[in-house]
């Protein structure tokens, strides 16, 4: 399924858990550092440096671009590193996370209340998925380097659905089918 960012809410309720999605559009990057400035400035009552409205976080590091390419190695990272941060960012509008692993209870549950989705992207496959960047530029936090918050134009960026905001959990469902 193709889809577009920002995300709206139609689309959210469109998606099921193992979907898969090609995603155009605008998505920034925040690993554990960025989160925790974030969630600072939220308790100071400070504007955040970007709107999360409708946004997609995507929790990756890259590495550096080699001349001639817009970035490095774009590959995800463990997503339960943003466990205590998530729920907080998806209250003030935060709609879709791209990363790997599972989420915490807390989150699913925060993604159903908000109506936001979970995107598992391929670990491993940053290389491949860098090809899809095709602008990447620092827009807060450039101090932290490699964990500053990124704005990414993606063109087809694959992902998978696996929390959607009707409580479907892939992880879980294909545990169940498994376990017999």
């Amino acid at each position: 399924m193709d889809i577009t960012t920002p995300l709206d809410s139609q689309v959210i309720e469109k998606l099921k858990a193992g979907d898969q999605v090609s995603i155009t559009g605008v998505i920034y990057t925040a690993r554990d550092a960025a989160h925790k400035r974030l969630i600072e400035a939220l308790d100071r009552g400070e504007e955040l440096p970007l709107d999360l409205r409708g946004q997609t976080l995507y929790f990756m590091g890259p590495s550096p671009a080699k001349p001639g390419q817009v970035i490095g190695a774009a590959g995800p990272t463990t997503s339960g590193r943003m466990d205590s941060y998530s729920p907080r960012l998806m209250a003030v509008g935060l709609k879709g996370m791209i990363g790997k692993g599972s989420r915490s209870q807390e989150v699913k549950e925060a993604i159903k209340k908000h109506k936001a989705v979970y995107f598992a992207a391929i670990g491993g496959a940053g290389a491949l998925i860098a090809r899809t960047i095709k602008k990447a530029e620092v827009v807060a936090y450039e101090d932290l380097g490699a964990e500053a918050i990124m704005r990414l134009e993606v063109e087809n960026f694959p992902a998978t659905v696996v929390n959607d905001a009707h409580g479907g959990d892939l992880y879980q469902e294909g545990k169940a089918k498994y376990s017999k």
